[in-house]
């Protein structure tokens, strides 16, 4: 295919800061204290027009697929914590409310629990970090930082461990966030862009040896079970039927289903236009290994809970006959944190997102890319599945939840150092206790906002001013 789609640059370069050494930059964190006090964070109380919950769900269902927005609220509806997962935007519009450092970095957006887990490097080695991105933008680092010690109080609640345990729970993840911080502030830029939390290898200075050992040997057991899961002869049988020789994406509706030309108006002509344009954003070394594929077929797969609605598809390509490439095809929405952190540089948001992932994860898909629909519509591409795994809570106790929590503040301070100041926010937050204090009281607070958001979701739901489809 002809590269003839330019991609999007960024309408204004960040002008560079002058030198200054790691103790200047510490000494300038110390000193935003007195503008924005680290005690500052504790606590939570709404704001006085705060928007009713429901109504910002609602307004984030605009241009959804309409036939799926109840499948979203099904799922949103099974618990606190499940809802939490979908309540992205309902939390942006709090943080906006909340004190700012003023300490920017380039934010997940959503860094729950849940979006966190293992996924395998260009290299095959199995790596624990962030692994959804779809709301990146940059945004004041303690706002990630605040969504995930939240989850750590809802996902405890859900589990029944004690709120007194509860508490030191996320001071804890708090503290290993601000250890980690105070850690990179010090380390070489090379040595923080390659720093990687290699899952065969993890260790934990301050963690329970025997959990530490538990949470290897789970985690050992998944790696092998998605590790099979994520080769050819696994998902061609599973995802794929025959017409004739032709190969085609079993429907398996609601879940799985293929577009009508409403819904996909490229699917008129192979969505030649939209692969040719994915295809100019892949560096050219990996052109020529994606040239060697051919589109056979596109159908929508409903996803995660907070992508529920949204345009998302399996799209499957063939080299030769038992040569399949899968490859997610993702839209990529307006971040949730953009009527609050300001407008992304991209106008592609496909490309936002993309962008957010190579600057905050180790490492990324090889096939990760972006387009633009014949709709419209902003996409981003990738793998459907290699090696990739999130978190199972459901039997977890307290010592899980803690090393588990331990991980993630590790793995969300080091995408953080890597596009933020380290030495900056390390000096704000300081070697003591008190910003731990600050964002666990934060926390415990916010989960209980979340806990009567959901109470009011449910009673809308109960009403009928909600529909809702629960899945067998």
């Amino acid at each position: 295919m002809a590269n003839t789609t330019k991609t999007t640059k960024p309408s204004a370069a960040k002008s560079k800061s002058p030198y200054l050494s790691t103790d200047e930059r510490a000494s300038m964190g110390r000193d935003l204290r007195d503008k924005v006090p680290r005690s500052s964070h504790a606590g939570w109380r709404p704001a006085n027009n705060r928007p009713n919950p429901v109504t910002l769900l609602i307004k984030s269902n605009i241009d959804r697929m309409e036939e799926l927005v109840p499948i979203r609220f099904g799922r949103m509806s099974e618990s606190p914590f499940a809802f939490y997962r979908g309540a992205a935007a309902i939390m942006a519009c709090d943080l906006a409310n909340t004190p700012s450092s003023g300490l920017r970095v380039q934010a997940c957006g959503d860094a729950h629990l849940m979006n966190f887990g293992g996924f395998a490097t260009p290299e095959r080695n199995i790596i624990f970090d962030i692994n959804d991105l779809d709301e990146t933008l940059p945004a004041p680092f303690e706002w990630d930082l605040k969504r995930l010690a939240a989850s750590v109080v809802i996902a405890a609640k859900y589990l029944d461990i004690p709120m007194s345990h509860t508490a030191r729970l996320v001071t804890d993840l708090v503290r290993e966030y601000r250890e980690r911080m105070i850690d990179y502030s010090s380390m070489r830029a090379l040595d923080i862009w390659y720093d990687k939390i290699d899952l065969k290898h993890y260790t934990d200075r301050m963690g329970d040896p025997k959990v530490v050992k538990e949470v290897k040997k789970r985690l050992k057991r998944r790696i092998e079970m998605e590790q099979s899961k994520s080769i050819p002869e696994f998902l061609y049988p599973k995802l794929v039927t025959h017409h004739g020789s032709r190969p085609m994406i079993k429907d398996e509706p609601p879940l799985i289903f293929h577009p009508t030309v409403k819904q996909a108006p490229g699917v008129v002509n192979g969505y030649a236009r939209v692969i040719d344009e994915y295809r100019s954003t892949l560096p050219d070394h990996l052109q020529i290994l994606f040239d060697r594929f051919h589109y056979c077929d596109l159908a929508i797969k409903v996803v995660g809970v907070g992508s529920v609605g949204t345009m998302c598809a399996v799209m499957l390509m063939m080299a030769a006959d038992n040569d399949p490439l899968f490859l997610q095809v993702k839209e990529a929405r307006a971040s949730v944190l953009e009527p609050y952190a300001g407008k992304s540089l991209y106008s592609n948001h496909g490309q936002r997102v993309v962008v957010g992932q190579r600057m905050m994860q180790t490492a990324t898909d090889i096939f990760l890319g972006w387009a633009t629909g014949a709709n419209g519509r902003n996409f981003y591409i990738r793998q459907l599945r290699d090696v990739k795994m999130s978190a199972i809570i459901d039997d977890w106790d307290e010592g899980m939840m803690r090393q588990y929590g331990r991980m993630c503040a590790h793995a969300l301070a080091r995408s953080h150092a890597r596009t933020g100041d380290a030495a900056m926010i390390a000096g704000y937050m300081g070697t003591g206790q008190g910003f731990d204090d600050a964002i666990g009281e934060f926390a415990v607070e916010y989960a209980s906002q979340n806990q009567s958001d959901y109470r009011t979701f449910i009673k809308a739901i109960r009403e009928g001013a909600i529909e809702v489809i629960k899945e067998s």
